[in-house]
Order: C-alpha cells, then sequence, then structure tokens
C-alpha cells in the first residue's frame, strides 16, 4: 500500500527544533515526508527543501510595518521574504497532509494545498507573543490576528502547547484547539540518589525573560545546600558575561555550563536532584507557560521547584512533582528552597518516575496522531 504523502514545514532549524522532530520522527515510517524549513535534513528518512535564512533590513521592516498600519496584511505577509521563498520552493508539489509549524507558515499551507489537508500547530499565543512590546502589538500583533482569521480559521483542525492557550484561542478567535503538550519522550532512567548539597539544575534559553538572576541569587541566599548549573541556549555573550558578574558578586555556588545535545539533555539532567524554573510572567505566553523543560525534568526523574506560572503549577500540583512558589518573586524562591529536605527531595523523584509515563510525548502525540489521520483518511 503507497504511504500518504505529509510536508511538515516550519521556519525554525528543524533538526535541532525539538516540537517539530517529534513530528517528523513520530511520522517518518507511516508517511511519505517532506520537511520545509531552515538548515540540514533533519532525518535521513525524509526529503528536505533547506530554506535560506533571511535577515530583513531596515527598509523592509519600515515597510512591512507601513503596509500592516494601512491594513494591507495580505501584502505584508506574502512579501515577506521567508514566505516568498517557501511558495518558490513548493510550488507544483502536492501532498495528502500538511502539517504546518506556528502561525506564520499557516498562509503558505493553507493557500498552497487547501485548508481541508492543512494541521496547523500553534507553538504560542500568537498575538501576544511579544505583548510586553508597545510597538510590537502595534504592529505584528495585528498581522498575526489577520493570519489567524484569514488562514488558521480553515485549517482542517489546530492544536496547541496548553489548556488556557487553547481557551484563549477559541474565546477571541472562535478556533477551537486540541492540547498537545511539549511533552519529551519517555525514558527508561532510575531515580538518583540525593545529593548533599542538592543539585539544582536549569536547562533552556538564556535571557532576562527565564528568572535565570532569581535562581542565582536564590542559590547564593537559602539555608539549604545547594549547587546550581544553568544550561544555556541562544544567550549571547553580552547576557552570559552580565550573569557571571552576578554569580560573581553574589558568591553563588552556581555554574554556567555549555548547551547539550537534545540527545544527551535527559539522561545529564537525570545526574541532578532539583529542576528549577521560574520565569517572569511579563506576557500570556509566559504566564500560561508549559515548556518542554517541564517535561524533561519528568523524565530526568527530578524534583521541580517552579513559580507560579497556572499551566505549569497544575501540573506540578496534580502529580506531587514538587514546590510552586508563591509568588515570582526571589525571595518566595528562596523560601522554597529553604523549605526542602533530602526526604521531599525523594519523595518528588519518586513521583516524577510515577508521573513518566502519563506525561511522555508517546501520550501527547496521539492529539496529532488523530488529526493527521483523519486528514489522510479524506485523500485516500
Amino acid at each position: 500500500m503507497t504511504r500518504p504523502t505529509m510536508l511538515i514545514i516550519s521556519f525554525s532549524p528543524i533538526a535541532s527544533d525539538a516540537r517539530v522532530l517529534k513530528q517528523v520522527r513520530g511520522f517518518a515510517d507511516r508517511y511519505r515526508v517532506t520537511t520545509c524549513g531552515f538548515g540540514p535534513q533533519p532525518d535521513p528518512r525524509v526529503e528536505h527543501i533547506e530554506l535560506g535564512q533571511a535577515h530583513p533590513g531596515r527598509a523592509r521592516r519600515l515597510m512591512d510595518e507601513a503596509l500592516v498600519r494601512i491594513g494591507w496584511y495580505r501584502a505584508a505577509y506574502w512579501a515577506g521574504p521567508t514566505t516568498h521563498a517557501a511558495r518558490a520552493a513548493l510550488r507544483g508539489r502536492r501532498f495528502d497532509v500538511v502539517i504546518a509549524n506556528d502561525l506564520d507558515t499557516a498562509g503558505v499551507a493553507v493557500a498552497m494545498f487547501g485548508g481541508g489537508r492543512v494541521h496547523s500547530d500553534l507553538h504560542e499565543y500568537w498575538p501576544q507573543l511579544h505583548g510586553e512590546n508597545p510597538r510590537w502589538m502595534a504592529h505584528r500583533s495585528k498581522l498575526y490576528a489577520w493570519l489567524l482569521r484569514a488562514y488558521v480559521r480553515r485549517a482542517a483542525s489546530v492544536t496547541t502547547v496548553s489548556a488556557r492557550i487553547a481557551e484563549e484561542y477559541q474565546r477571541v478567535y472562535g478556533i477551537r484547539a486540541a492540547v498537545v503538550t511539549n511533552a519529551s519522550p519517555a525514558r527508561d532512567l532510575s531515580i538518583g540518589e540525593v545529593s548533599a548539597p542538592l543539585r539544582l539544575v536549569y536547562s533552556g534559553a538564556g535571557d532576562g525573560e527565564r528568572g535565570l538572576e532569581s535562581l542565582v541569587v536564590a542559590a547564593a541566599r537559602t539555608t539549604t545546600p545547594v549547587s546550581l548549573d544553568l544550561y544555556l541556549v541562544s544567550a549571547t555573550p553580552e547576557y552570559l558575561a552580565e550573569l557571571q558578574r552576578l554569580i560573581d558578586d553574589e558568591g553563588a555556588p552556581a555554574r554556567i555550563c555549555a548547551p547539550l545535545p537534545y540527545e544527551r539533555l535527559v539522561p545529564t539532567l537525570n545526574t541532578y536532584d532539583v529542576g528549577v524554573y521560574q520565569p517572569k510572567p511579563i506576557n500570556l505566553n509566559h504566564a500560561y507557560a508549559l515548556p518542554n523543560k517541564v517535561f524533561d525534568f519528568v523524565q530526568a526523574r527530578l524534583a521541580l521547584v517552579i513559580g507560579p506560572a497556572e499551566e505549569m503549577a497544575r501540573i506540578v500540583r496534580e502529580h506531587r512533582l514538587g514546590v510552586v512558589t508563591e509568588d515570582f518573586s526571589t525571595e518566595s524562591l528562596t523560601r522554597a528552597l529553604d523549605g526542602l529536605s533530602p526526604e521531599q527531595v525523594r519523595e518528588f523523584k519518586a513521583a516524577s518516575d510515577r508521573a513518566s509515563a502519563a506525561l511522555s510525548s508517546q501520550v501527547q502525540q496521539q492529539g496529532w496522531e488523530r488529526a493527521v489521520h483523519a486528514i489522510a483518511q479524506e485523500r485516500v
């Protein structure tokens, strides 16, 4: 039997995009998959169309803003260099199913292949992607709202990353989105012994929005003996230098570590005791965040200490995985660490072990599978 054809499109480096890679690996054996995005081929089983990553100059950005300001959203979208390149690269191709990752690919997918063939996977709440920035809200937010109305509403199905973001899409745009979390693949790992001092770890983006300064200061000031390792990606040299100065000034027992390949991340995290994360709720996406690091910590059989972002807190409390801080302050994080005992950490690590199967990507990806197979059945 001939396998259905599938396009997975993402304006990202797919080979290092954890969520899109799950789609590629999950469907490559059952569909004839073609990927379209930045960077090299993400999997030897798929055909890959590599897009050049464009960096629009100031004149291009000003023109884009002007088109949005006068309400010419269609012109602004299709004149974008990446959109233009994808349209040219895919012209004349035909696919039974298209997974359009993130909002910026939805127009290309729906316009070129028809909404009935498209599953739209929205990784964020796009109209408030940078809701803390008034200029961005006056410009890009309007364009993204138009894209949702013009294209995503026409897609056969939609998923997003958390229940609260799904509710917002339904409330504002009438878009019914199922939830597929950023869960990590199931790992068969043991529960490590609790260390003394407790080994704390953070892995992820290195920037001022992630609350890393609070992690450093809390590690320096807690009465519980701890060490803290920070595995940072996408951090500028300037930010790394600033963070190192804070570590030195506070005398914090903390280290900045080189980022790890995703294949090595969870096994490395398994050598720690507590995963920590306290992002600043600067916009809706941060307030409703349910990031992959939470699921990485679970697969690594760690205790969790996190800020009270609604979706993260729900997961931690439901499965008794750790401690949710009272608020987003450094002081509340310090108090949470002060109250940690080795016995509690041992119990939380065991809870992560019990929850690891239910919170794995193998369970979560069934949402994609149901949506994609429904589209494929229409083509058979």
